[in-house]
């Protein structure tokens, strides 16, 4: 099982829904950071359960301990190591579970690839797992910011309610004030009262998180096998419920001309933009300076509170019905999850390229 992710800049996790707890190990980051604590609890508080009534009710603090790689509020550039304990786990709710394979989840695949399972809340495969990114991901942006770039990511589409795909008709600083985290105050509501309609007929929905990457420089990425947007495209689609990645004008595309979609060059206050940013800020897997922004689908939380028919570990029907604390759409709390695979990629590729450039 590989459990790293990352190339100079990596974290490395581990840990279960219903184990003692998360944790992981960064390695790469560079000395001489100021760690702000505050900060780093923040992003972990973004994506914690029980924040509202439209995320499950479990209820965990999610207090991140670092372990090491911190000095006198510094890093020191050897590896930082963490852990988040798990106080709130109800491992009974899945006993009816230990022997059937639910639908949608990666029970019979688990089961196929390494002949056992921990059926508590889906043990590794469960999301709380995305913990450990977001610590990763809070590091990563602390350095990011040092650089002046900004990775946020919003909830952009649940179900049929969607914003414009055009992110600069938003201010993207209010996606922190509605619990459903998009920066349109009336589709908020709108999807709040979907999410809350679902939830109440024991169902699930997805949607469509956005994501916009600011102030990075032109020359990250590789032309070859490590393009940048292969890299987002891959730690997107590593995210727990992602069936879809696209970036710049994506599928529709196929829909337009070359006429209508490149992007003119222009010499503007001593350095070279485009007139136009359909490519999505990155042309022959390298960036060109230009805002970064791609979409993130995700399909409906597999765990419905619904009757479900299945097979058992011996292949014989039956039906089962979930139990215990679900979120009924996970984009809320996904979007946080979205920005710390993105930071972490931006940065690993920086670092990269500053190897690169040393080489020369």
């Amino acid at each position: 099982m590989r459990n790293t992710f990352g190339n100079i800049f990596t974290l490395t996790t581990f840990g279960e829904s219903h184990g003692l707890a998360v944790g992981g190990v960064i390695d790469g980051m560079p000395p001489g950071v100021a760690v702000d604590m505050a900060f780093i609890q923040h992003e972990l508080d973004r994506r914690r359960p029980g924040q509202s009534d439209l995320t499950t009710s479990r209820q965990e603090a999610d207090r991140v301990e670092l372990l090491s790689g911190v000095f006198e509020g510094k890093t020191t550039g050897a590896p930082i190591g963490f852990i988040v304990r798990n106080t709130n786990h109800h491992s009974q709710d899945y006993e009816n579970l230990r022997c059937l394979f639910r639908p949608s989840h990666a029970d019979y695949t688990y089961h196929k690839k390494y002949g056992i399972r921990d059926h508590r809340g889906g043990g590794r495969t469960s999301a709380r797992t995305t913990i450990s990114r977001c610590v990763g991901g809070a590091f990563a942006k602390l350095v990011l910011n040092e650089l002046g770039i900004r990775v946020r990511a919003y909830t952009s589409q649940v179900g049929d309610i969607a914003l414009s795909p055009d992110y600069h008709l938003y201010d993207l600083d209010k996606t922190e004030e509605n619990a459903v985290r998009c920066p349109d105050p009336e589709k908020a509501e709108e999807m709040a009262r979907l999410i809350r309609e679902v939830k109440s007929s024991g169902d699930t929905i997805g949607g469509i998180i956005t994501c916009v990457v600011t102030g990075c420089p032109a020359g990250m990425g590789e032309p070859e096998f490590d393009k940048l947007h292969a890299a987002l495209g891959g730690a997107m689609l590593g995210i727990n419920a992602v069936k879809g990645f696209e970036y710049g004008e994506g599928f529709s595309s196929a829909l337009r001309r070359g006429s209508e979609l490149n992007d003119p060059f222009a010499w503007d206050s001593g350095k070279v933009v485009t007139t136009t940013n359909h490519s999505g800020g990155v042309q022959g897997g390298v960036s060109n300076g230009q805002d970064i922004y791609f979409r993130v689908a995700f399909k409906p939380v597999a765990t419905i509170l619904q009757e479900q028919s299945t097979i058992d570990l011996e292949g014989n029907p039956t039906t089962m019905k979930a139990r215990g604390r679900h979120d009924p759409c996970v984009l809320p709390r996904a979007v946080p999850v979205v920005e710390a695979m993105a930071a972490m990629v931006i940065l690993d590729h920086y670092l990269l390229q500053k190897t690169v450039i040393c080489d020369l």
